[in-house]
């Protein structure tokens, strides 16, 4: 999704009915599955809320308004407009920083572009001269200049989303115009940020479900240079069906299969509801798939049209949403709104 829509996403929060919210049925799975539990990995829950620090100040509310429901992914992203902002210049990683240092457990999620202006629509000619650079090595002190403000800030184990989606067509970053020397500018991004001293950053290679421009397993860089596969999934065709967005070509289950013959955990950076509209069944069942493959964490994309709390379109998914993963038992009092 684009990053033009996150920076806006604070203008379009709607209003979340508490009547709709505080009823309905219990769902299949209990929350301390959804969160681990004693059967496996802790999955670290996350929301998209605001790219900078209001984002920061709602992770408490949402966890507030799921009943204590501990959230330990914090999720933003640097703008993808000028080469200074992809080095880490916004002040709101401040804010980031010191959310992620209040408690050892937590995880910093950071996407980061891999070339400025990322949403340009810059035609495939100039992508392919881009990567072609990038691949020659003429991109590479950004990426250590951010990695050296990260260490400074005192999140150098922050996990890297870099150049996500870039299976698809939008992006500036996107792998499709020249995928072997994308895979070497991707490979060489990770030796700049790892040459810095006291680093311990994860990547995370987090293409869009589904085939979109080129298959996503065309541009992965290496198990070197990965330690996450991930995956953004929006309820949308192709996949009218949740069991089509599992078993579609490099869907949701080529994702976990792939990750596991590569020794990697998974994790879903962007999830959420989109073109299918309110859909509580999707809801059920993706929630249902994150409490079974545990992935490192999970971020929902919490404005409209794709999210829960921020947003007052989808009031039968967001009952299953909040349902699924509240610590609270149904019928208890709703003391903590969506922002306005």
């Amino acid at each position: 999704m684009s990053h033009r829509g996150r920076r806006l996403a604070g203008a379009c929060i709607g209003t979340v009915a508490a009547a709709l919210l505080a009823t309905g049925g219990a769902l299949a799975a209990p929350p301390q599955e959804a969160s681990g539990g004693k059967t496996g990995p802790k999955v670290a829950v996350g929301a998209y809320l605001h790219y900078g620090s209001p984002g920061v100040e709602r992770m408490r509310d949402l966890s507030r308004w799921l009943g204590g429901t501990e959230l330990r992914a914090g999720h933003t992203y640097l703008p993808g407009d000028t080469w200074a902002n992809i080095e880490g210049e916004p002040d709101s990683l401040r804010s980031w920083a010191r959310w992620r240092k209040a408690r050892a457990d937590r995880l910093f999620v950071l996407n980061v572009p891999m070339q400025e202006q990322n949403e340009a629509g810059v035609p495939d000619e100039r992508v392919a001269e881009l990567i072609r650079s990038g691949a020659e090595g003429e991109y590479d002190h950004h990426f250590h200049r951010l990695a050296e403000r990260l260490v400074a800030l005192g999140v150098p184990d922050t996990v890297i989303v870099l150049g996500w989606e870039m299976n698809g067509f939008n992006y500036t970053h996107r792998c499709g115009p020249d995928p072997e020397n994308w895979k070497r500018y991707w490979r060489n991004i990770v030796a700049a940020m790892r040459a810095v001293e006291g680093q311990r950053f994860r990547f995370d290679f987090a293409p869009n479900r589904g085939s979109d421009a080129v298959p996503w397993t065309r541009c992965y860089p290496g198990d070197d240079v990965v330690d996450i596969v991930g995956m953004d999934t929006y309820d949308q065709p192709p996949g009218h069906t949740f069991d089509e967005q599992i078993n579609q070509p490099y869907g949701l289950q080529q994702q976990v299969d792939f990750a596991r013959a590569h020794g990697k955990r998974i994790s879903y950076p962007e999830w959420g509801l989109f073109r299918n509209g309110d859909n509580p069944e999707y809801m059920r069942r993706m929630l249902a798939w994150i409490a079974k493959q545990k992935p490192m964490y999970h971020s929902i994309t919490d404005y409209c049209p794709h999210g829960v709390w921020q947003c007052s379109k989808n009031p039968r998914s967001t009952r299953v949403f909040r349902e699924f993963l509240s610590t609270k038992r149904r019928g208890s009092p709703d003391r903590v709104q969506s922002p306005r």
